[in-house]
């Protein structure tokens, strides 16, 4: 990461876009510092992504349990403090959630 100076960001006064998914809906709250985009998203109970996703990610559950599910058929679930990381065009995936999810995420 190069020219992003140094601040501080109070997710909760950032406004949130939704995002439907095939259930449920995702709630992003997004900066963008240079290439590197970071964001909060809050998936409500139910959600289901609507796509296979290839962009390559670095993610942290905050809190809830997600389930992430890899095109060739690994699933994986995660609960508050476990992360993972995937590189752009490696491995396509898609998330779930039954009760709900808070996400903090690195792209």
């Amino acid at each position: 990461m190069t020219d992003i100076p140094f601040g501080v960001t109070d997710w909760a006064s950032l406004p949130a876009t939704q995002h439907p998914g095939i259930t449920g809906q995702a709630y992003w709250r997004t900066q963008q510092f240079g290439t590197v985009r970071v964001r909060q998203v809050d998936y409500t109970a139910g959600y289901l992504a609507n796509h296979w996703c290839s962009k390559g990610h670095i993610l942290l559950v905050l809190n809830g349990e997600l389930h992430t599910e890899l095109e060739d058929g690994r699933t994986f679930t995660l609960t508050a403090g476990m992360s993972y990381q995937v590189a752009d065009r490696a491995e396509a995936h898609r998330s779930s959630t039954k009760s709900g999810a808070k996400l903090f995420i690195v792209d």
